[in-house]
């Protein structure tokens, strides 16, 4: 009988004559020596990931207090509640115009800053706000969007172009000065008797604030005759600075108040006529047939004028978040763009140019083919990240527009730990999002897999 024969079970001869392990035990030895450096790892994605995925999904099924098994009346109720229907479709609008307007506005600074002199300084600046937090974001954008134009610097530069640009006037607080033979009601200031034509109405006003009165607006001065078919009078602020003057008659550092519209009211109520006053705050009506009217100031000089537009409304709301995170993000596609930009072959642009093309199409046949891998992981990083977005949506919208803003992270917050104490429904909109965002994983995989296999 040879040695070979009586070698132990799975053990081969060696040269020497000492046994050493089989293939197949070697296999094995290899395969517990790799899970136990593995092992720390798949505990850990055991516990942070697996754990909690199985765990919601059984949780879904079960009542709000997890007591009671519901089955599937969790997602029925989801998918017929309003507010998941708006969060569904503010989801949907931010999934088509964020990532759209990051990669987009990544892509054109990347590829015009290439270009520039100091263009590293200008990337810091469009990269800056990454740096700062979603929540300091937040309340930098809700600040800047206050409808106030005191305290919102959008509409204060909104009010600022209206007032250089636009006609209108507006004396908020204007009241009138007693025994003047004027009436105010309902925001309307008029005269208490009617005015023949031919005659003269005057409009001492008290209660506006000095600071309204217009640079152009002149010390007020007494109007002319008037003809048979007219109306004449001035209005102007019946207040001197520091004291002095006389009640209800013009005189010395008494400013007219221009813009100032007045009509003239027949006596069924149609407008017969109106003007509008100048610098010195007169006003001539014409055109008038001979009779009597009532001479008014109409309600609009005396709002507040043009306040701007009320951006954090539930109208807009939608609109002002996703700004803000174009603001904070488009940095982000910039820098990861001109990444794959400086990698390119800058020969083959050149060689475009040498052959006539223009910018345009160097940029259209060249430039965009040979980025279009890094702008399709740019752009499917953005799509999962919007999908997720919660702490804008939180922070931006005041408390009258959050339903309007709503989408499904804030939603699932909410039901669960905002005040609804439905950890069943909330399991089920998780388990929502996590269907919705895993394709967008599994193309950035499939990206990822495909570059290291190049």
């Amino acid at each position: 009988m040879t040695d070979s024969a009586v070698a132990p079970v799975g053990m081969d001869r060696g040269e020497g004559g000492e046994g050493r392990p089989s293939h197949g035990a070697s296999r094995r030895r290899t395969f517990f020596i790799a899970l136990g450096f593995l092992a720390p790892a798949l505990v850990l994605l055991g516990a942070l990931l697996l754990y909690p995925i199985v765990y919601t999904v059984i949780r879904s099924f079960f009542s709000a207090d997890g007591g009671q098994f519901t089955g599937f009346d969790n997602y029925v109720t989801m998918f017929t509640n309003d507010s998941t229907f708006t969060a569904i479709r503010n989801n949907i609008i931010w999934v088509i115009v964020a990532p759209i307007a990051c990669t987009v506005l990544g892509l054109i600074f990347a590829v015009l800053l290439d270009k520039i002199k100091w263009s590293t300084a200008f990337k810091l600046i469009i990269f800056m706000p990454m740096a700062i937090s979603m929540l300091a974001a937040g309340v930098i954008f809700r600040t800047m969007f206050q409808e106030n134009p005191n305290l919102g610097v959008v509409n204060a530069a909104l009010v600022g172009i209206n007032s250089v640009f636009g006609d209108d006037a507006a004396y908020p607080g204007a009241n009138v000065r007693p025994k003047t033979g004027l009436a105010g009601e309902h925001g309307i200031i008029r005269s208490e008797q009617a005015i023949e034509t031919g005659g003269e109405m005057n409009f001492p006003l008290v209660g506006i604030r000095p600071d309204t009165v217009p640079e152009a607006a002149k010390p007020a001065e007494q109007a002319q005759s008037a003809d048979a078919d007219q109306i004449t009078g001035t209005v102007w602020l019946d207040f001197v600075k520091g004291g002095g003057g006389v009640n209800g008659e013009i005189g010395a550092n008494k400013p007219g108040l221009p813009g100032v519209r007045v009509d003239a009211v027949a006596e069924d109520g149609t407008i017969a006529g109106h003007a509008q006053t100048d610098d010195t705050g007169r006003y001539v009506i014409d055109g008038l047939k001979q009779g009597s009217y009532t001479v008014a100031l109409p309600a609009a000089n005396f709002d507040e004028g043009y306040q701007g537009v009320s951006w954090l409304s539930s109208t807009f709301i939608t609109g002002v978040v996703i700004l803000s995170y174009i603001w904070i993000w488009a940095g982000f596609a910039m820098v990861m763009i001109a990444s794959g930009l400086s990698a390119m072959d800058r020969s083959l642009q050149e060689a475009a140019r040498m052959d006539g093309a223009n910018e345009w199409q160097v940029f259209r046949r060249i430039t965009a083919p040979l980025l279009s891998p890094v702008i399709i992981v740019v752009f499917v990083t953005l799509i999962i990240n919007v999908l997720k977005i919660f702490d804008l949506v939180y922070v931006i919208p005041p408390g009258a527009s959050k339903p309007a803003a709503n989408v499904i992270a804030v939603e699932m917050w909410r039901v669960s730990f905002g005040g609804g104490s439905n950890q069943g429904l909330g399991s089920a909109l998780a388990i929502l999002l996590l269907l919705l965002v895993l394709p967008s994983m599994i193309i950035n995989v499939k990206r990822f897999r495909e570059e290291r296999q190049r």
